[in-house]
């Protein structure tokens, strides 16, 4: 996820001008419930073990790891500190910040495609002084996201051929077009013609490379290239399609939608298709809602209108006092076909509906495929999807519409170190008429307001979550929440002095555990993995191994993938160069044994830039990564200048006079070959 052009991420001494551009929409919560916070079951959880206090070194780790490290610092007197990750032999990246981007010796890092660069043919080379939305439908996209690598039916080595998905998230119009400017909902300087460009711009792409003498390229032309954006038609399926409610003026079917946007994270599943993510989609949502409007509640707990976007000055279906309706089509989870072009994308409602950030998936050891899927907002849940089928592995036809049948879950975390997954099913317990439910599609039209009903665990800012097959753990992302309050202060945002940090400014990482590897079961177990930040600045609560170098520790973490290994790697969100030293990037962490926690430093992204997407070939010697909003300035410098089109914080991947930065992907090797990270 990224919001990084509207407030940065990284403490909690933002200026209140600073963040009100940004608060009506996305920062501010839109949980109104008092269910349990995350840091309220941790202060529950391990108040118990203050008999540990006394124990040299071992307060903090008590008050905020799990059991492991808790085994560890009962030993913590008569221990050394544990010896460095030897998963991660690489030598390590210094920490900094950098117009270019970084990688540790060793390795290379090359840009494989960036923004306006060809995918369909025909496209014209770009120049960033005569955009068109007729060109930018032809050409790669802004802010690329999640990455999805699918290897090449038939290819001689999987792993150096194939299709890359890539999500679209979303647009800067301040890098993107000269003479504009951040608007901050002024709009004074857009016209409708750049707005076409921005709808282009979104959505995704999927492109053909292959890797030649070392190097990736992306093969030109190809048949499997194709472009999605904003007003790419697409199929509603599952229990919501079809319902009053995702019916139009343009649409009174409800099962036909154009476009997605704002598409973050996702997954592939294992009959190869595409998962993307549509999340932060009430920017997009223009106007002012009519008085007594049905969808008041609805889109009240959706944050919607965010005003961010000017699409609905233009377009009808963009503004709410019009079509009120037309927001309940979007938030979904999208499965594509990338090896068809020509099919039809489909929003599968099955799956709920939230600002969805990942939808990474493993067959369960029934033959069930299980989804985890986190929603990015402060004070949001962790969902789970368990399909009724079980995956034809052998036949991956038979599995198009698996994910139209099945059962949605939400988290909640309990003080005992489980946690309970809660059925999202109309009729059962209070999903029903008498609290505003009349369907299964109604409730997952309104996932939220269904998990807010059953009391589910409200999360500081839960982004991607996916399970590593390797040990059937799942890893949780909770990249910030530096709106949580001292306890006394609000039953909805309160935290005990035992959680983490009031003002959880730099994230943590949750580990649950299925038991037995049954990713259906009704109750996992949880511990936290880590607690991020500077582990030096006592204050901050950071829980890294103590092996952990002054440029091995992150903050804010956001995506994550697991190589074949079963090996961790986390990308971040919200670095500020200004406060913490250091840009975004790749950090490997250890998750099992002695060196529990200890994280090292393997990318760093250019200025102004977050890194997402982290996706292995099968052979784990290649690590694609996408960087995106590179240029933007340091918001929380106060010294730094806003940066626009002429006047990036770099000029990144081109470094060439009048070239603005571009988002793009790098695909990460080893040199001389091997697999990254050793």
């Amino acid at each position: 996820m990224s919001d990084a052009s509207f407030i940065n991420k990284n403490t909690a001494d933002v200026s209140d001008d600073l963040r009100a551009p940004f608060d009506a929409c996305e920062d501010t919560p839109s949980n109104p419930t008092d269910n349990p916070t995350i840091g309220d079951i941790i202060a529950q959880r391990f108040d118990r073990r203050d008999i540990l206090r006394g124990a040299l070194g071992v307060t903090a780790i008590a008050a905020t790891t799990g059991s492991l490290a808790l085994q560890a610092a009962e030993k913590a007197v008569a221990q050394t500190a544990p010896s460095p990750a030897t998963r991660f032999p690489f030598k390590e990246l210094a920490a900094s910040v950098d117009a270019n981007h970084r990688i540790a010796e060793g390795h290379r890092a090359d840009v494989l495609i960036s923004w306006g660069d060809p995918v369909l043919p025909g496209a014209p080379a770009f120049d960033p002084l005569k955009q068109t939305a007729a060109a930018q439908r032809l050409q790669f996209g802004f802010n690329n996201d999640f990455l999805g690598y699918f290897p090449m039916p038939g290819a001689a080595d999987a792993s150096s051929h194939g299709l890359l998905c890539v999500n679209h998230e979303y647009t800067n119009e301040e890098l993107m077009f000269p003479g504009v400017g951040k608007q901050d909902r002024k709009f004074d300087k857009m016209t409708q013609e750049l707005a076409d460009i921005e709808m282009a711009a979104h959505g995704g792409s999927v492109i053909e490379i292959r890797k030649d003498a070392g190097k990736w390229q992306v093969v030109p032309n190809s048949k499997y290239a194709r472009r999605i954006d904003a007003t790419t038609p697409m199929d509603i399926m599952g229990p919501a399609a079809g319902h009053a409610r995702m019916q139009t003026s343009a649409d009174p079917s409800g099962r036909r939608v154009l476009g997605m946007f704002n598409n973050c994270a996702g997954g592939v599943t294992p009959w190869g298709t595409w998962l993307t993510c549509e999340e932060n989609i009430n920017f997009y949502f223009f106007g002012k809602l009519a008085d007594g409007e049905p969808e008041e509640r609805n889109h009240k707990r959706f944050a919607i209108p965010g005003n961010i976007q000017n699409w609905g000055q233009y377009y009808d279906r963009f503004n709410v006092g019009k079509e009120p309706r037309e927001a309940n089509r979007f938030g979904w989870v999208v499965e594509i076909d990338p090896f068809d072009p020509a099919s039809t994308p489909k929003k599968r409602t099955a799956l709920g509906r939230a600002k969805h950030e990942g939808a990474a998936g493993i067959i369960n050891k029934d033959g069930r495929y299980v989804v985890y899927m986190g929603d990015d907002q402060r004070f949001d849940y962790v969902y789970r999807f368990v399909t009724s089928a079980k995956v034809d592995v052998a036949n991956p036809a038979a599995n198009r519409d698996i994910l139209d049948d099945g059962v949605l879950f939400v988290a909640r975390y309990d003080a005992d170190g489980t946690m309970t997954w809660l059925p999202l099913v109309f009729g059962q317990g209070k999903l029903n008429p008498e609290n505003g439910f009349n369907s299964q599609a109604e409730l997952l039209i309104e996932t939220r307001r269904g998990s807010d009903v059953l009391g589910a665990t409200r999360m500081d800012r839960p982004e991607d979550v996916e399970a590593n097959p390797t040990t059937n753990k799942v890893y949780v992302m909770l990249t910030f929440n530096e709106q949580r309050t001292p306890a006394g202060t609000n039953p909805q945002t309160d935290v005990n002095v035992a959680n983490p940090r009031v003002g959880s400014r730099f994230g943590h990482i949750i580990e649950m555990t299925p038991p037995d590897g049954d990713h259906a079961a009704d109750k996992y177990t949880w511990d936290i993995l880590v607690k991020c930040g500077d582990p030096a600045i006592a204050e901050v609560g950071a829980t890294f191994s103590s092996a952990t170098t002054r440029d091995g520790w992150f903050g804010m973490p956001d995506n994550l993938a697991v190589d074949h290994q079963g090996r961790l790697w986390v990308a971040t969100d919200g670095n500020s160069g200004s406060k913490t030293q250091r840009t975004d990037g790749i950090w490997g962490i250890e998750t099992e044994g002695a060196g529990r926690a200890t994280s090292k430093h393997l990318f760093g992204a250019p200025t102004g830039a977050e890194v997402c997407g982290p996706f292995f070939t099968p052979d784990d010697q290649t690590l694609f990564v996408a960087i995106q909003h590179p240029g933007e300035a340091d918001e929380l410098d106060p010294n730094a200048p806003p940066a626009t089109f002429e006047n990036p914080s770099t000029r990144w991947p081109d470094f060439k006079d009048g070239m603005p930065p571009r988002p793009s992907i790098v695909a990460i090797t080893k040199i001389g070959g091997g697999k990254v990270g050793t």
